[in-house]
């Protein structure tokens, strides 16, 4: 068992939808532009502040992510690789560091 840490994948700017998960509202009753705004969801009786720790939209992605308990299947000494069995974070090609 191994632990490996690397930065996620970025996904740029992103709405509320695909950031936090929110449904979207009623798509009947002539709503056309409100189904995925933030403020849509939790605007109620908030006047002139945005409170802290608010789900709205914004940069997703590109953290730096540790997972544990990633078991070795193989080791390949001609290809100078490790085979690992799991979720490694980060694109194809990147660094990660491998503890264990």
């Amino acid at each position: 068992m191994v632990i490996v840490s690397g930065v996620s994948k970025s996904k740029g700017f992103q709405g509320v939808v695909k950031r936090h998960g929110f449904h979207g509202g009623p798509r009947s009753h002539g709503q056309k532009t409100f189904r995925t705004r933030a403020w849509f969801y939790r605007w109620r009786g908030l006047r002139n502040k945005v409170p802290a720790g608010m789900r709205m939209p914004g940069r997703m992605g590109g953290d730096r992510i540790t997972i544990k308990n990633l078991e070795i299947i193989g080791v390949d000494k001609e290809n100078n690789q490790l085979l690992i069995k799991g979720a490694i974070p980060g694109r194809r090609g990147t660094l990660v560091e491998i503890v264990g």
